[in-house]
């Protein structure tokens, strides 16, 4: 799910749900031992951390994210701020302002601020989860096809060479890896209502290391 598409909306209490409906998907397609490799791909809002979850579940297998790389710019934030200021002192119409939101959101690729969609991909670059560079290239450019096809091409490499990594060192069972998987949980943010309330207190009591183990050989 989108988290910008949902926003105030009763779907957005499913967030962090939908992550980990995310991750027990990756975990289930992978189950099936069919695999030399993986690529994921998987971008905006929860759908990278539920991919990386359900992937430490698998971590003798060479796996690598290929990002999508940010849309080019649409309006500019200045032209965007105008048009719904207009729409809201009534002096266009919901078809200017509709007009205007395609224009800003325009192509395939990331949102053009800085969200969780590019940050998602910032992190996994500085993780060695994809390829150095890749981040920030833009779709449907030269570029963009050949790390995708370089990714998919370093990944089947490791693969036949039996020389693959874990995907998590032996930091897997440390409390960095638990804080970037499973704690996760919303700690921060207090509860807003009693079906929120009930999600932070069940979170809270599962949040702790180890809890999630991978099957490197040590």
């Amino acid at each position: 799910m989108c988290d910008g598409v949902t926003q105030g909306q009763p779907g957005m209490e499913l967030s962090l749900f939908s992550r980990d409906v995310i991750a027990q998907a990756t975990a289930v397609s992978l189950s099936h031992q069919m695999f030399d490799a993986v690529l994921m791909l998987g971008i905006c809002d929860k759908i990278v951390p539920g991919l990386v979850m359900g992937a430490l579940q698998f971590g003798h297998l060479p796996t690598l994210f290929v990002p999508a790389g940010p849309m080019t710019s649409g309006l500019s934030n200045k032209e965007k701020v105008r048009v719904r200021q207009l729409y809201a002192e009534g002096k266009v119409d919901r078809a200017a302002l509709l007009d205007a939101e395609m224009a800003s959101y325009h192509s395939k690729g990331t949102c053009t601020f800085y969200g969780t969609a590019n940050s998602n991909q910032m992190v996994l670059e500085a993780m060695g989860l994809q390829l150095p560079g890749s981040s920030f290239i833009n779709p449907d450019t030269p570029l963009r096809e050949a790390l995708t096809a370089s990714a998919a091409e370093h990944v089947a490499k490791i693969a036949r060479t039996g020389r693959a990594p874990c995907l998590w060192p032996m930091s897997s069972t440390s409390g960095a890896l638990s804080t970037a998987s499973l704690r996760c949980w919303p700690r921060a943010v207090q509860p807003t209502s009693a079906f929120t309330s009930w999600r932070w207190r069940g979170r809270q009591a599962s949040s702790s290391p180890g809890l999630i183990l991978t099957r490197c050989p040590r």
